[in-house]
């Protein structure tokens, strides 16, 4: 038994009968475009950990400052 009650056949016969609909070079396509929006929302989620960090650093420099 694989995911969910699927066994590694019926998903390789699915897979199959995907490629032989949408054709391998629009599924590679497809891909390779998911891929380009996971780096990008990676690179998104890092720069906002950078600018929150920034904000955090500004702010504590400047309450050290007033005190």
């Amino acid at each position: 038994m694989g995911l969910g009650g699927i066994s590694i056949w019926q998903l390789l016969i699915v897979l199959v009968i995907v490629a032989l609909i949408f054709g391998t070079k629009k599924l590679r396509g497809v891909g390779s475009d998911l891929g380009g929006a996971v780096k990008g929302f990676k690179k998104a989620l890092d720069d906002d950990a950078e600018k929150k960090e920034e904000t955090v650093d500004e702010t504590d420099k400047s309450d050290a400052e007033t005190k």
